[in-house]
């Protein structure tokens, strides 16, 4: 793998919100909403309640952290997408640029996307709410961790879903976060939902985190082997997300789909 070449898809994302600052703009717009909409939620239940809990930790954070999911998902995605919409997805593959070094160069770019929207909203939760991640304390490595694997994991798949399926398949991409956020207990306990839910939250990695989450604001210690087997299951789907890529890729080269992507539609 050539280093320069990854750091090269990198370096066109970077020129590419340099010189149009308007794609920024929706990443900290909908951090902001997020957080504004959630954190006057806690603040009233906190207020109504009389239970002594904090909901601020609890929602607020669980809002931070499955937004920081979503993000690092559409960081991947989103390096495939413009590549589609800009009609520049084959000019790539004209070039030595091998398979697995445009993929790595998607995951460096969703690393440095996500991680400005994490320092967005830590800054701007802090600010407005008082929510501070430390009060998840050692724990909140692995939450990210298991999240940040899960998000590339996601990205990975969907952006092989697009390629196999052509450019029309990307809203199919966008509903992923918020059709598994109801198997993950990202707002509730697991045990609340329904046996059949409850199946396929166990195969979910993002349940797991949000369960140690709900088990730290609490007072309890750290899951930590609960943890380990969220990571260990974020780890084998971000294996199986890049077995995926490569088998779609290699399926639209043989049959010839890769056409699709320099035209709108193939006849």
């Amino acid at each position: 793998m050539n280093g320069s070449r990854v750091a090269a898809i990198v370096l066109r994302m970077i020129y590419l919100y340099r010189g149009s600052p308007q794609r920024i703009f929706p990443i900290f717009v909908w951090v902001a909403v997020d957080i504004l909409l959630w954190g006057f939620l806690t603040r009233y239940l906190n207020s109504v309640s009389r239970a002594d809990f904090n909901f601020v930790p609890a929602l607020l954070g669980a809002v931070l952290l499955w937004d920081f999911l979503t993000r690092v998902m559409q960081g991947v995605t989103m390096t495939v997408f413009e590549d589609v919409w800009s009609r520049n997805f084959l000019n790539f593959f004209a070039t030595p640029l091998r398979t697995s070094e445009y993929l790595a160069g998607m995951v460096a770019a969703a690393v440095m996307t996500s991680l400005v929207s994490l320092a967005v909203m830590v800054v701007f939760a802090r600010a407005a709410f008082g929510l501070s991640f430390l009060t998840y304390g050692v724990a909140l490595a692995p939450f990210l961790m298991v999240l940040f694997l899960t998000g590339i994991a996601l990205g990975v798949a969907a952006s092989a879903i697009v390629i196999r399926l052509g450019p029309a398949s990307e809203w199919l991409i966008w509903p992923i976060p918020m059709l598994i956020s109801p198997f993950a207990g990202v707002f509730y306990p697991v045990a609340v939902l329904p046996g059949w839910m409850q199946t396929i939250a166990i195969i979910l990695p993002p349940a797991y985190v949000f369960e140690g989450m709900r088990a730290v604001v609490g007072g309890s210690p750290p899951p930590w082997d609960r943890l380990a087997l969220g990571g260990g299951l974020a780890v084998i789907y971000l294996v199986l997300a890049c077995v995926f890529f490569f088998a779609m890729y290699g399926a639209v080269i043989r049959t010839g789909l890769i056409a699709r992507y320099s035209a709108e539609t193939v006849t």
